[in-house]
């Protein structure tokens, strides 16, 4: 798989190559703040299938309700989030967020987590997996 990405004005661009390893929808209430929505979608990559090829990221860190660190980069221009790292759980793995995709015509996701907190209209399909809260990682992914 060879795809490549932009924030929403264009001043970062990016290209990711292989196969991701995992496609959720989120529907923690962080996520539905940041996307704007009823849910964010995280897409699990390599580090080594992704490349800044246009621009400079900017970045925060915040507190998960693990009480986890979240490394969260993004466009200084637009704001548009391009990508997380979970601080501490595998340095060889970024989670993209693929709505910042150029082609998002293959993308299916295979769970629901946070589910305590969606969004009442929202129904889970049947064909995904659903979690209450948030699984463990390092099993779900098999990481």
């Amino acid at each position: 798989m060879k795809n490549q990405g932009s924030c929403q004005c264009g001043q970062v661009k990016y290209e990711i190559t292989g196969e991701p390893i995992i496609l959720y929808r989120c529907h923690c209430t962080e996520c539905q703040k940041q996307s704007g929505s009823g849910f964010g979608m995280s897409m699990w990559i390599r580090n080594k299938d992704f490349e800044i090829t246009e621009g400079t990221l900017k970045q925060f860190i915040r507190i998960a309700d693990s009480g986890g660190k979240i490394e969260c980069f993004f466009c200084g221009y637009c704001g548009v989030r391009i990508y997380t790292k979970p601080l501490g759980l595998n340095p060889e793995h970024i989670v993209l967020k693929p709505g910042t995709l150029d082609n998002v015509s293959n993308l299916k996701p295979s769970s629901d987590i946070w589910l305590k907190s969606k969004q009442a209209w929202f129904q889970p399909p049947k064909d995904t997996e659903h979690f209450d809260h948030q699984p463990n990682f390092k099993e779900f992914l098999n990481i």
